[in-house]
């Protein structure tokens, strides 16, 4: 799986061993010199340990914690143990298989009896063991004193920062400071860190998916009742066509493309790619369909307009199972093939086959990324292909479904477990009964957990997004919906060159009183040298230095067995937070319940308070004894159902996917595709949840006449509480166990205990038992009243390319959410009314590389990772390269059209991309408008490779839903640097 991009010549070659020296004490030349002019996938894998031979020679360990890792040939004659973990990059979930001998990581193979990864890497995932070896990593706590990095102890560290912060909450409120979480933590990391920010008493808390599918979840949620992906990588192989917009797994999931070609080599199926670009993807599809970024809605109403024109809906299906398709309908009516033509630019006869093949060849799946995501309508772009999708009766069915690829290793379990500002685990919401919830599963008061807020108003509040932190920081007072300013900034995990309007962002950074950065590398946030003082460095460790369990973008868990032990002075997230809990006074109360050894928690203990609480998404059943044993019997699953054949897990589905209802003793399978009414509940079968009422509007919102296999209620039903229990007579089923745990819940108001809360998991056990979904069995919303366009409307983007389509098609209205204002139709019609569009003529889209992820300090840090792809790029067609005099290879400028905003980088002429649009990738930083930051680094932590960042040219655009900022469409001008 390792595709590699450009072999380079003999000269970049050199130039980066060239750049390689110097960069630390002792060099990287002579390692990169071994990997010649062509990099195959044997050479790789051999070259970066993963076979026998290596590096270095294995040279003696002192027994102090405090070293470095010397990876090198295993060693004759030493044992050699194998541990088993995950892939810490993207959320394809790939089983990775250490081999160490005397502590240290030697050696490396491919999980080939994982159901998921089945033997394959990407680049990355063959490079992970360089993260164990640490020549770039941060070594030790850090503080800036004068612009100066001064080595200092995690004494000191521990409590200068606790100090800080507990003086700003007390001069400012727990508000004024920012906890920004990670998708890079385990679940048990994710779940204590937001644990932290409750006791500290702020929802300002966030992480990454802010920044990548806080839009999906918001739409399917809005949708069918779950934020998540239906159904699996390895289910796509049921599927008999293919649909990829918005996503280019070749680079951005390499694993999950076998899944994806075997589904259309077996099944004979149609693979159709939207997108802009002409992606590696795309070099695979039967059908390319290239669009104007910023056209999603237009181009699904399209297809849709071909589907019900022809009668190819699934009128039964939406009958029983729909709500609200005939305004739909009279939408999609406006978008006629002419229409869509005219705003997207897509043929109507290319959109005709795309509905013909998806109607067609059924089951039919749908498969987004970030090109949907992150728009201005990106819950709204969800919303649309999720209609689609029960347009032609293809969710809740094996090869259908709406696979959301998530982006970072555990971005779902993060998301799942509270990191967000709107909620706290479990998507329970902050409203009071959410709060009383968790108090009691924390065991702790509630009026105390309430005291340690501003105000209860503020406790039930959405937080500042991570999206617009900075304008936390910058604007003034009376702005901000909360008693202060942003004052302190701690980051788990998270890069600061992941914001658009990096330029406004720099301001916020640069008036921050304190801000504390947590990683094994110093990201982004460390290197702009307009701090001088008031910031600190913990050197955080990898998850293969701890363990734990992270899920999957299909929602199964897997557990991480820690490979070696934290490296140099490095310590877990789950030692920090226990160090800060104990400095801020309330560890004893945080971790009442859970094993503390030394000042370690134990994961176990975590997860299994997260499956005392978790009750709504079903992460009740997987407890740690469970998923270390589905890491051991990998192999009896099958690749394709993921359901074990064989041995003593027979029957369930790998990593538990969620919802895993009940306690770990009644050995629910997990759900291996969501709201599948063919298989009993009991068989990992469901339906749709009932999460937003009886009834709208005289009409019912349960399903009619559908329900799971096996369901003692054969039609449509509401969550199930106590109240419903006694009028169905089933009360009688509970436990005086049970009955015991629901009373003391409910005092007086025993019936309104609903599944939910009941802490004894006695209602979902009853209804489990009955054959019932302890959610309901409710219609799926194709009209959802409570977002702002029930109905999903085109809107054009905030920096539209096309002026004239603005006032037909504008932004909503300007508005306030999270704490702050959010302008939209009055910045766009002042945009479209200036001559921004003339100075500023390209259409500027962003995306991923196969070697790099994220904010990319971790893998440009990697040398092997380093070596595939060595420069910062701008892709721009041949016509306009040749109009302006851009050669491929030749440096250009960037400009945007904010903050007078500019980036420097190389030119790669390419007709990959469309002519007036140009792409860049997301990865890069370490310069800034043309200048290197190297020397801001501390030092002999700088990536191997620097360059610009996509952001620092993007602008102002969010989601009215999730203040998702909008890094697909902007505009831009490219010139000759």
């Amino acid at each position: 799986m390792l595709v590699k991009r450009n072999a380079g010549t003999a000269a970049t070659r050199a130039s980066l061993s060239r750049r390689l020296n110097g960069l630390s004490a002792n060099g990287l030349s002579a390692r990169t010199a071994g990997l010649g002019e062509t990099v195959d996938r044997r050479g790789f894998l051999k070259t970066s340990g993963l076979a026998a031979g290596g590096m270095a020679a294995l040279s003696a360990l002192p027994a102090a914690m405090i070293r470095k890792a010397e990876a090198g040939p295993t060693l004759p004659n030493v044992e050699v143990v194998t541990r088993k973990n995950v892939c810490t990059h993207c959320s394809v979930g790939c089983t990775v298989i250490a081999e160490v001998q005397n502590g240290v990581w030697t050696g490396q193979e491919p999980g080939w009896e994982s159901p998921i990864s089945q033997g394959a890497h990407c680049a990355k995932g063959a490079s992970v063991r360089e993260l164990t070896k640490g020549e770039r990593r941060v070594k030790y706590p850090m503080k800036l004193v004068d612009g100066q990095w001064q080595r200092i102890s995690w004494d000191q560290a521990i409590e200068e920062i606790g100090t800080k912060l507990l003086e700003i909450r007390q001069q400012s409120g727990p508000d004024a400071t920012f906890w920004l979480g990670s998708a890079k933590f385990s679940n048990e990391g994710a779940y204590l860190f937001r644990k932290l920010a409750a006791f500290w008493g702020t929802n300002n808390v966030d992480h990454q998916a802010r920044i990548c599918h806080s839009t999906t979840v918001a739409g399917v949620a809005n949708t069918w009742g779950y934020g998540a992906m239906t159904n699996s990588y390895n289910d796509i192989q049921n599927a008999k066509a293919l649909l990829i917009i918005g996503g280019n797994p070749a680079e951005a999931h390499p694993v999950s493309l076998p899944h994806m070609l075997r589904g259309k080599e077996h099944n004979r199926a149609p693979f159709i790619v939207i997108d802009p670009r002409f992606t590696r993807t795309a070099a695979h599809a039967t059908d390319y369909v290239r669009i104007r970024p910023g056209t999603d809605i237009p181009v699904t109403w399209g297809i849709l307009w071909h589907i019900f024109e022809n009668g190819w809906e699934d009128k039964e299906y939406i009958r029983q199972r729909v709500y609200g398709m005939d305004e739909i309908r009279a939408e999609v009516k406006k978008w006629d093939p002419a229409t869509v033509e005219k705003v997207s630019g897509v043929p109507g006869e290319q959109l005709y086959r795309v509905a013909e093949a998806l109607a067609k060849n059924r089951p039919s799946t749908v498969i987004w990324c970030m090109g949907i995501t992150q728009k201005t309508t990106g819950t709204a772009n969800v919303r649309a292909l999720s209609i689609l999708q029960l347009a032609l009766g293809n969710i809740g069915v094996a090869g259908g479904g709406a696979n959301i690829y998530r982006g970072h290793c555990n971005v779902q379990g993060a998301t799942d477990f509270g990191l967000d500002v709107s909620t706290l685990p479990s998507y329970y919401g902050l409203a009071e009964g959410a709060w009383k919830h968790f108090c009691r599963v924390w065991d702790v008061d509630y009026d105390w957990m309430k005291s340690r807020f501003g105000s209860k108003e503020l406790m039930e509040a959405k937080g500042i997004p991570t999206t617009r932190w900075f304008d936390g920081v910058t604007y003034k007072p009376e702005e901000i919906e909360q008693p202060s300013p942003l004052k302190a900034m701690v980051v788990f995990g998270h890069g600061g060159n992941t914001v658009t309007r990096m330029p406004e962002m720099l301001k916020g950074l640069q008036q921050l009183s304190l801000l504390v950065i947590a990683d094994p590398h110093p990201t982004t946030f460390a290197a702009f040298k307009d701090r001088k003082n008031g910031t600190y460095i913990l050197p955080a460790c990898t998850q293969f230095e701890t363990d734990g369990s992270r899920t999957c973008s299909n929602r199964s868990m897997q557990w991480g067995e820690k490979v070696v032990e934290p490296i140099f002075e490095s310590k877990d997230d789950y030692t920090i937070i226990y160090l800060l809990a104990r400095k801020f006074g309330f560890a004893d109360e945080m971790f009442k319940h859970i094993t503390v050894e030394e000042t370690r928690p134990v994961p176990e203990d975590i997860l299994r308070e997260i499956n005392r609480g978790c009750l709504s998404t079903g992460y009740t059943g997987q407890s740690p004894e469970r998923l270390k044993m589905h890491m051991k019997h990998q192999a009896d699953f099958d690749k394709i159902t993921m359901q074990a054949t064989s041995g003593p897990l027979k029957g369930e589905y790998y990593g538990l996917p969620w919802p895993c209802w009940g306690h770990p003793e009644l050995r629910h399978p997990g759900c291996a595709v969501l709201y599948d009414t063919s298989k009993h509940v009991m068989e990992g079968g469901g339906v749709f949840r009932a999460r937003f009422g009886v009834e709208r509007n005289g009409v019912s919102l349960l399903a009619d006449g559908s329900y799971s296999k096996g369901s003692e209620i054969e039609d449509g039903y509401p969550e199930f509480t106590m109240a419903m229990l006694r009028k169905l007579g089933w009360d009688k089923d509970l436990t005086a166990a049970e009955m015991r745990v629901i009373q003391a819940i409910g005092g007086d108001k025993v019936d309104e205990v609903s599944w939910q809360t009941d802490l004894s998991m006695g209602i979902i056990r009853v209804a489990l038992k009955h054959g019932c979904s302890p959610h309901g069995n409710a219609k799926a919303r194709a009209v959802a009243w409570n977002l702002p366009d029930p109905v999903p409307l085109h809107r054009e983007p905030i920096y539209s390319p096309r002026p004239e389509l603005v006032k037909e098609y504008p932004a909503i209205e300007d508005r306030r959410d999270y704490r702050l204002p959010q302008l939209a139709r009055s910045l766009q019609f002042k945009i479209a009314d200036s001559d921004i569009r003339q100075r500023f003529p390209f259409i500027l889209t962003s995306g991923r590389l196969v070697e790099y992820e994220g904010g990319g300090e971790e893998t440009r840090s990697n040398p092997w990772l380093a070596e595939l792809q060595q420069s910062m790029f701008v892709e721009i067609n041949p016509k306009d390269a040749e109009r302006l005099g851009i050669r491929d290879g030749g440096m250009v400028w960037v400009y945007g059209p904010e903050d007078n905003s500019k980036a420097r980088m190389r030119a790669l002429v390419t007709e990959r991309i469309g002519a007036g649009t140009v792409f860049m990738p997301f990865h890069f930083s370490g310069y800034w408008q043309g200048n290197s930051l190297r020397e801001n680094y501390p030092p002999g932590t700088d990536p191997i490779v620097l360059g610009e960042p996509a952001n620092g040219v993007t602008t102002y655009g969010y989601d009215p839903m999730t203040f998702m900022q909008e890094t697909k469409v902007t505009l831009c001008r490219v010139e000759p640097a």
